[in-house]
């Protein structure tokens, strides 16, 4: 698509920014500068290809990007293979809702567009209208919107104007999330126009919260992007550059953010900032498909909306389909075989029935074409010629997905391996996804090969991501009415709680970078906001189903240990049974520290991080669930004592305290809390085993006396 008509940037040269900070390089071609930064100085200048730039010292490049912390595949230049959507327009395709995307991106004060496209008995009708600054390309899952946006941003990138991108993609761990959403745009913009690195440098300074998430988005945005792109803009730096149009912000899947409030928030904001600064060059691309969080906000005065369902995609798919079929009959013996005997394959007919079936969504029509021409296995050994015509039955997507996921379903460990990779809050390679259900790589690998038409499966087995090719199959596996068999319940969250918190264990002695232990603690926190879950229910469903593995940490420390943080945990304060997790971790911490395990051991003094945000809080229980209580943390005390004699921070079991009761109920606040989260509620803590059980003690037989 180089043929497309984009301006281009100008040149810069020997630009001085306000107080002798700045620093700026453009030129013939795109120079980064932040190399040079550790080496620059005041009044240095340096030549590149001819044309001096004059370079202020500042903080290096490197120190401010590290500040920042960006999500380093969250642009559009990321591995794809690696952090999907593995998406790209084929070439020659999706030119029409392209052209209109330029239109608008190039447009002066008014532009002319389409408000009804032509039919076979009238013809198209257009409009001029103000140009406005956010343009909201929509459609429907799977029609080629990451794919366009992915296509825009390589046309600017390449013309020079373009600011920054990102690609929020649903289950990415931050990427999911506007956590890290600001700073990331904010290092992307460094690199576009260096002069902005002293500004937003000084902004950090002065307001660190900007990226530490203690500020609020709209703050971030102001501090680390608009404040300052709005700043070089005002003192004229840019100079050519800005006669070639605006500068361009792409963010692509704002359905896929899982902060509902705030998506809300970025786009509230972005709307009165144009309003504020209506003559600021630039332009915000959002794609997302259309819900009603989004809808609400963006179907509003200063919004292009672009509806990419009004495209009719017929012949791009035909196109991307025949040139697909003739490079796989090239490579694939059997297809070459059949195609010598029998003539072109696919045939006319067969292809306008599976183009029709595909009915305009490119999603499908890629995972069709994988699924047609995917090598054959024991259990499924029909060739693509026969398996074309099979496609033609499938109903969609769904069809489509139960079909491929059939073929491994019959393999040891299927749906755990499923299950994971569909809710994982980051995805993880084939050996770790292993490692963490306490299997065989190898058995991990047999069932991911033949899901390759569904699922990207990298080539290396500690390096690279297992993902989802579309974000699709994970609404298909979670919805139960679609998956049917295959359905993956939010329950399944807190098996993942278990599978991390055990490995976060038995792993203790590796480096924290190697591991992340806050997973464990995420896993639990989604199956604790599960709607459809009953909490008690199926925590005692988890019980009866163990033990989950013999080698393996005992679910009693697992249990003991989460059940004790949920009790303080504010979103758990909605349990009508507060005195069950009281009772019932202390329960599951005695029974944990009376098997004599070396896992168990490493539990009591492993310390491991747990998300706190909580206040002082009340319990109500009898004077028979106290006694239960104090029997059960003098067992835990007996147990320590015998299986672990060594165990440091061991407090003795107290005895001979005076006890007061009330018949009907006791009234207690458990100072442990205090002790943990009472300095700053946000904090995380830090707790292993042993310091759970000591805090339990305390609160039990000490400090919460039952009084009149």
């Amino acid at each position: 698509m180089s043929n497309r008509p984009i301006n281009s940037a100008g040149r810069v040269e020997n630009a001085n920014f306000g107080d002798n900070f700045g620093i700026i390089s453009q030129g013939a071609g795109s120079i980064d500068a932040s190399a040079h930064w550790h080496r620059a100085r005041i009044g240095q200048q340096t030549n590149f290809s001819g044309t001096q730039y004059q370079f202020f010292s500042v903080l290096s490049g490197e120190d401010l990007i590290h500040r920042l912390n960006p999500i380093l595949d969250a642009s559009h230049t990321r591995n794809r293979k690696r952090s999907p959507p593995d998406s790209e327009c084929f070439p020659g395709t999706r030119e029409e809702p392209i052209q209109e995307i330029i239109v608008w991106a190039d447009g002066g004060e008014k532009i002319r567009i389409c408000t009804r496209r032509a039919i076979s008995w009238a013809p198209a009708e257009y409009a001029i209208i103000e140009t406005p600054h956010i343009y909201w390309l929509h459609g429907f899952a799977g029609c080629g919107k990451s794919s366009i946006s992915l296509e825009v941003a390589k046309l600017y990138a390449g013309a020079g104007r373009l600011l920054a991108t990102y690609f929020f993609f649903r289950g990415a761990g931050d990427r999911s999330t506007m956590n890290r959403f600001a700073a990331t745009l904010a290092s992307q913009l460094v690199a576009a126009i260096p002069a902005t690195a002293p500004l937003i440098e000084a902004a950090v300074r002065r307001e660190p919260g900007i990226v530490t998430g203690n500020a609020s988005l709209a703050t971030q945005l102001d501090l680390l992007i608009l404040s300052p792109f709005q700043a070089v803009i005002e003192q004229g730096v840019l100079g050519e550059t800005l006669d070639k149009g605006p500068f361009l912000i792409i963010i692509d899947g704002l359905d896929e953010c899982e902060d509902k409030q705030g998506v809300e928030e970025l786009v509230d904001h972005m709307l009165d900032f144009f309003k504020e600064h209506p003559n600021i060059p630039l332009r915000i691309f959002f794609a997302s498909r259309v819900e009603q969080h989004i809808r609400e906000r963006l179907e509003t005065d200063g919004v292009l909306l672009g509806d990419l369902d009004s495209h009719s995609p017929r012949k791009d798919i035909e196109k991307f389909l025949q040139a697909s079929f003739q490079t796989v009959a090239k490579r694939d013996r059997v297809i070459r075989a059949y195609v010598q005997a029998r003539g072109s394959w696919p045939t006319k007919p067969d292809m306008d029935k599976l183009i029709s079936h595909i009915n305009g969504s490119f999603v499908l029509a890629s995972t069709m074409f994988k699924y047609i021409v995917q090598p054959p296995t024991q259990e499924d050994p029909t060739t693509p010629m026969e398996r074309l015509p099979l496609t033609l039955e499938m109903n969609g997507l769904d069809d489509l997905y139960a079909r491929t996921l059939a073929r491994s379903e019959h393999l040891p460990h299927f749906r755990n391996i499923i299950s994971t990779i569909a809710l994982l809050d980051m995805p993880l390679p084939i050996v770790k996804i292993a490692e963490l259900l306490g299997i065989e790589a190898f058995e991990a690998i047999r069932v991911l090969l033949n899901l390759q038409a569904i699922i990207h499966v990298p080539g290396s087995d500690e390096k690279g991501e297992v993902t989802l090719c579309h974000t699709s199959l994970r609404d298909f596996l979670t919805t139960e009415s679609r998956s049917k068999t295959f359905f993956v319940p939010p329950l399944f969250h807190l098996h993942l709680s278990y599978y991390y918190f055990t490995s976060a264990i038995e792993r203790s002695n590796e480096p924290l970078s190697r591991f992340n232990y806050r997973h464990f603690d995420t896993h639990w926190q989604s199956f604790m906001a599960s709607e459809t879950c009953d909490f008690i229910k199926e925590i005692e469903q988890l019980k009866a189903c163990q033990p989950l593995f013999v080698d393996r940490l005992p679910y009693h420390a697992f249990l003991g240990s989460m059940l004790f943080d949920t009790l303080f945990l504010t979103e758990s304060w909605h349990l009508n049974d507060a005195s069950y997790l009281l009772t019932e971790c202390t329960k599951q911490f005695t029974l944990a520290v009376e098997c004599p395990d070396h896992l168990i051991q490493l539990w009591l003094e492993e310390s491991l991080r747990y998300d706190a945000d909580s206040d002082p809080r009340t319990v109500e229980f009898t004077e028979y669930t106290y006694e239960a209580l104090e029997q059960d943390v003098q067992r835990a005390s007996t147990a320590i004592r015998a299986n672990f004699p060594n165990t440091p921070g061991h407090q003795a079991s107290l005895s001979g305290m005076e006890k007061e009761f009330v018949v009907d109920n006791v009234r207690a606040v458990d100072p442990g809390l205090q002790f943990y989260h009472g300095a700053n509620p946000s904090l995380q803590s830090f707790r292993s085993g042993i310091d759970v059980f000591n805090v339990r003690q305390l609160s039990h037989l000490e400090d919460m006396k039952v009084t009149e």
